[in-house]
């Protein structure tokens, strides 16, 4: 199979699909690479790391199947064709337009994130799940400086002065990993969690930390954070408008699932570039990309949960699990809860 690689274009997209180990794996099992130059350079990766790998530079749409890690963007719309394969993040349920180009495009839409196994388990999306549960405290704990427009509260607390508090609603991966970063740091913690079934592993792990199955409340929280993910679905709006009308103003909420939509009423995807706005008094970050703040080690860990469906992908075989990833193919929505979400016709594939 011919691959292709492009360069990132979305704004503060730093992370590429491919490492130069991952061409030179994919070149010794028979494959070609095509490199748009630079594409691996904010990463820490060099061309000339990639051409000693196997890749060839030039134009990376030529190829069979584009290989990147975010959805396309506007830029890119008219770049697919009938007969290829994009294989990356999608996130179509909340773009509209995005789906509408991908469909006229005739192409082949396989998501990292809906890629599955049988016990439900997310094996690419997990390791960027796990990086931006982590950053969601840092990114918190600097939306609440004063200068960000928060209200100055320093979520350890110090000698005399009590921590933070901080709600987490939900427990999956992105949640458990805000909850080590949150306790770790000394903050006081609340975890929301509907089902209740990750919770007791997680309070004999976390002591002192608050857990409840009840509905999330918010309104004496310094930073909140919305770690909810239902897999190929929009995200439920678990936080209102006058929920968060009333918290302290200067507060803070990171939506970490805005790429599907975001829990909270109030938020819209925003970008690295300018990543924070202010909506009741509450400082939002909603920045659907998250882990490229950390590219080089968000590349690695991608790298890891993607190469081995890639290979499958490019071997021409299709596990039931690579086969959950399909989303969009010959102009038609192929997954069952895109279809329900946008109430797009559902064609089996």
């Amino acid at each position: 199979m011919h691959i292709g690689l492009p360069k990132e274009i979305k704004d503060g997209e730093f992370r590429v699909g491919l490492t130069p180990e991952s061409v030179g794996t994919l070149v010794r099992a028979g494959h070609s690479v095509t490199l748009q130059p630079g594409a691996g350079a904010e990463s820490g990766f060099a061309d000339e790391a990639y051409v000693r790998a196997g890749a060839r530079p030039g134009d990376p749409w030529a190829a069979e199947t584009i290989v990147k890690v975010k959805e396309l963007q506007p830029a890119e719309y008219a770049r697919p064709r009938p007969g290829q394969i994009v294989f990356c993040f999608q996130h179509f349920a909340p773009d509209a337009r995005l789906l509408d180009a991908a469909l006229a495009s005739g192409a082949t839409f396989v998501a990292f994130e809906t890629v599955g196994e049988a016990d439900g388990s997310l094996p690419i999306l997990k390791p960027m799940s796990k990086i931006a549960g982590r950053l969601a405290v840092q990114v918190g704990a600097w939306c609440l400086q004063k200068h960000q427009g928060g209200s100055g509260v320093l979520l350890p607390g110090v000698d005399g002065v009590p921590p933070g508090k901080v709600v987490i609603i939900g427990a999956g991966t992105v949640g458990s990993n805000a909850l080590a970063v949150a306790h770790g740091m000394g903050a006081a913690v609340t975890v929301y969690e509907r089902s209740g079934a990750r919770l007791p592993a997680l309070q004999q792990r976390y002591p002192g930390a608050r857990f409840s199955t009840a509905a999330p409340e918010i309104a004496d929280a310094d930073l909140v954070i919305g770690a909810v993910l239902v897999p190929g679905s929009l995200s439920p709006k678990l936080v209102s408008r006058a929920m968060l009308r009333g918290m302290r103003r200067g507060s803070a909420l990171v939506d970490v699932g805005i790429d599907q939509g975001g829990i909270a009423e109030t938020s819209h995807p925003t970008k690295h570039s300018a990543p924070t706005f202010v909506e009741e008094g509450v400082v939002h970050y909603c920045v659907p990309n998250m882990p490229a703040a950390c590219a080089r080690t968000a590349t690695l860990a991608l790298e890891q949960a993607s190469l081995p469906w890639l290979l499958e992908l490019a071997s021409g075989k299709e596990s039931p699990a690579l086969a959950t990833g399909y989303q969009v193919q010959d102009g038609k929505v192929v997954h069952a809860q895109l279809a329900r979400d946008t109430g797009r016709p559902f064609h089996p594939r």
